[in-house]
């Protein structure tokens, strides 16, 4: 970044850091010497989102970072608070619902798979010999742990744990990302209108609002392991003729369950996002006490379920699996709600250029809650053929999860049809682009090889204008295949392939088909899941990209799950803010904050964050940057065009440069934009046709990389230089610098 191999940290720690050149380091103190240029620095943030080995691990917390990302996607009207804040609600409620999934799942996969069908049927504990001591007495078993109930609670201990693990791992960052003081200290007033909300004070810091998800999620994930626990012996002991005492202690546990989900939606409902303060409040009883009463009562129910009940076995699936349906009925049922609402938002305050209207977020959503289902079916899939690949000992896994495995290749048939389409779409495209570049390069020698290359890449990098069109395909379908499998899982109570049996012949080879094809294809998304973050584990490169899919996934503030990824930008923006703030303080100077990509974006969110007279003394160079092309569209409320006019008028000067051939970059295009003009005209890639004089090799089509090898990059550098203070200037006196900011 800095085109020199001798650079030293001078300020910061090893996640991220600001660097200078060494002969730089102490330039404020000799203003002569480097007068007429500028002195460059660069903050290294990579390491937030693809630092050490455990990085790998955030691939588990895919669907939860999804769902979060939902939060930040609704339409833009801020007079209509409360539907927006009904939108926020909603989101959240989805992000219940998906850590009661993954509950649920650990529950399938360790109480009813391992410990109620197949240490309860002696052909299956003959073929897995670590599960002979949970063997019913009679099957070469009969120990203290025989019994349904104590198997049950042994059992429970591995979603308890990882339950408890991802509290741990949710806290552990929570200290580090939401805990990061934003710039504090007097802020002078601003214009009228309220500031845009990436600008409000309290936005990067999510402390209160975090603890509290945690909390309640936690007491969700381990209500949810009670209830599995303790349903089953609850449903015996209410047979006629039972004993009393234990029918009452299980009525009670039950309404102790109840009482404690209705605590955790409470919780969930009550409190969203405060953006207009910081909130320092912390709900310490409430942030402790929850999880620890969940987790009391999670001992209750495994000593309940543990106690000796004559006569009781296991035998079919455990009571209760029907709660994969109801959720997955819940789920579907919000994001119609969310769906609902977003369009009352954008009705409110059309948006031309947002994602599919306004349904941006509904979709997102929707995609979570079908990735998660996904990926908890093909776990509790595999651990099932694992047990009795047959089917011939134990029942398995729930009808509903095999059917919708019996989606997948459906809506990979979609997508290749879409796919085609888009191919076809690319390749029109692509001819109309060769004319655009014979104007662009005029007088250049016939290459027709040259040209087909250069139009090539200009049309594969407008296919992530068709990024909505793919989303909206996606999750219509996924919507459709998922009411489907739904519908035909408590319609039949039996798998695809069951259910066709006296269908038509090609019906029933359509069913079977998709299920054996379903189930494959969830194996090998499964194998290729765990390959893939096993090499992220060990592989520092690997690790980076899967960085780069994180560096949008991560931006935001954890908002809807608190089991999602950290946010990078808590620790990103309020570290360039001060860096920002208390150099110019110290020096009275005027700074060029220049960003490539997602660095544009934290550029963006730092400007927002300053005082108006330090902002008044920043010019903005973005390069490659997706502020309009990818967040103006899918985060409208955020980075629309209002609020993009809003930072070119605050900031002193801002210009922004893209080539047609990035498929990430593009034009800012701020509302009400004034002179100067914040875009310059596309750059060239490449940036001769052929060989010339300075060029006598092949220049190469960058695309979105290498902005600054571009002439256009130092002209337009000092460009913004000659409108700031052509030299460095020299440290206040010790008496002229202000005091540093409380806090």
């Amino acid at each position: 970044m800095l085109n020199d191999p001798r650079t030293v940290r001078i300020t910061g720690d090893d996640t991220a850091a600001v660097f200078r050149r060494a002969v730089d380091v102490d330039a404020e103190s000799h203003p002569g010497e480097h007068r007429g240029r500028p002195i460059p620095e660069a903050y290294v943030w990579c390491n937030l989102t693809s630092g050490n080995s455990s990085r790998a691990l955030w691939l588990l917390l895919l669907p939860f970072m999804v769902v979060n990302l939902a939060h930040w996607m609704r339409p833009g009207a801020d007079d209509r608070s409360r539907t927006a804040r009904l939108y926020g609600l909603l989101v959240r409620l989805a992000g219940l619902t998906l850590t009661v999934l993954f509950a649920a799942a650990a529950c399938e996969v360790a109480l009813d798979l391992s410990a109620w069908q197949c240490a309860g049927t002696p052909a299956c504990v003959a073929g897995h010999s670590w599960l002979g001591f949970l063997a019913p007495a009679g099957h070469g078993g009969g120990g203290w742990w025989s019994l349904p109930g104590r198997r049950l609670a042994l059992a429970a201990l591995v979603p308890t744990a990882l339950t408890g693990l991802l509290w741990y791992l949710s806290r552990r960052t929570w200290a580090a990302y939401e805990s990061q003081l934003p710039l504090t200290g007097p802020r002078q007033p601003e214009a009228a209108e309220r500031p845009p909300a990436l600008g409000r004070p309290g936005f990067w810091y999510g402390r209160r609002l975090v603890a509290r998800l945690r909390a309640a999620h936690t007491a969700a994930g381990l209500l949810t392991v009670a209830a599995a626990v303790g349903t089953s012996a609850a449903r015996f002991d209410r047979r006629p003729g039972g004993p009393l005492t234990l029918d009452v202690l299980g009525r009670l546990l039950e309404a102790a369950l109840v009482a404690g989900a209705a605590v955790v939606l409470a919780v969930v409902c009550r409190r969203g996002r405060t953006e207009d303060r910081l909130d320092r409040a912390l709900d310490a009883p409430l942030v402790r006490g929850l999880p620890l009463g969940a987790l009391a009562l999670l001992l209750l129910t495994a000593v309940y379920a543990g106690w000796d009940r004559p006569g009781w076995q296991s035998a079919g699936r455990l009571p209760g699996y029907s709660a994969f349906g109801g959720l997955t009925l819940l789920q579907g049922l919000l994001v119609v709600a969310l769906a609902a609402v977003a369009g009352l938002l954008h009705r409110a305050s059309p948006d031309p250029r947002a994602a599919m209207r306004g349904q941006g977020g509904p979709a997102t959503a929707l995609l979570a809650c079908a990735l998660g289902g996904v990926m908890s079916g093909g776990v509790c899939q595999r651990v099932a053929d694992w047990l009795d690949g047959t089917r011939s000992s134990i029942p398995g896994a729930p009808s509903l999860l095999t059917w919708q495995a019996s989606a997948i290749p459906p809506l990979l048939l979609v997508l290749l049809v879409l796919s085609a389409w888009l191919a076809r779409r690319t390749w029109a495209l692509r001819r109309a682009e060769t004319a655009a570049v014979d104007r662009d390069y005029p007088g250049h020698p016939e290459d027709p090889a040259r040209t087909r290359h250069i139009a090539t890449a200009r049309a594969t990098a407008a296919l992530t204008d068709r990024g909505p069109l793919l989303i909206a395909v996606t999750s219509a379908t996924t919507l459709l295949l998922g009411a489907g499998a739904v519908g035909g899982a408590l319609a039949t109570g039996k798998d695809p392939s069951a259910a066709a049996h006296a269908a038509p012949a090609f019906l029933a080879g359509a069913a079977q088909t998709a299920q054996a094809l379903g189930s494959w294809l969830i194996g090998l998304g499964f194998l290729l899941f765990v390959t893939a973050g096993r090499r992220a584990y060990q592989d520092t490169s690997a690790r980076r990209t899967i960085g780069i899919l994180w560096d949008v996934g991560t931006f935001w503030p954890r908002a809807a799950h608190p089991f999602a990824p950290p946010c990078y930008a808590e620790r990103a923006v309020p570290d360039l803010t001060w860096r920002i703030a208390t150099w110019t303080r110290a020096t009275g100077g005027r700074l060029v904050l220049s960003g490539h990509s997602q660095g544009s974006v934290l550029a963006a969110a730092a400007a927002w964050q300053l005082q108006p007279s330090v902002r008044g003394r920043v010019a903005l160079l973005t390069y490659g940057c997706p502020l309009e092309r990818l967040y103006g569209r899918w985060f409208p409320a955020h980075f629309g065009p209002d609020a993009l006019g809003s930072l070119h008028r605050e900031a002193d000067c801002w210009r922004n440069l893209y080539r047609l051939t990035d498929p990430i970059g593009g034009p800012v295009r701020p509302a009400g934009e004034d002179e100067p003009v914040v875009d310059r005209p596309p750059l060239k890639d490449p940036l001769t046709f052929g060989r010339t004089e300075r060029h006598p090799l092949p220049a190469p089509i960058l695309g979105h990389s290498d902005y600054q090898a571009d002439p256009a990059f130092a002209e337009e550098r000092e460009r913004l230089l000659a409108r700031l203070r052509p030299e460095v200037p020299a440290p206040r006196p010790q008496d002229q610098q202000q005091p540093a900011d409380d806090g």
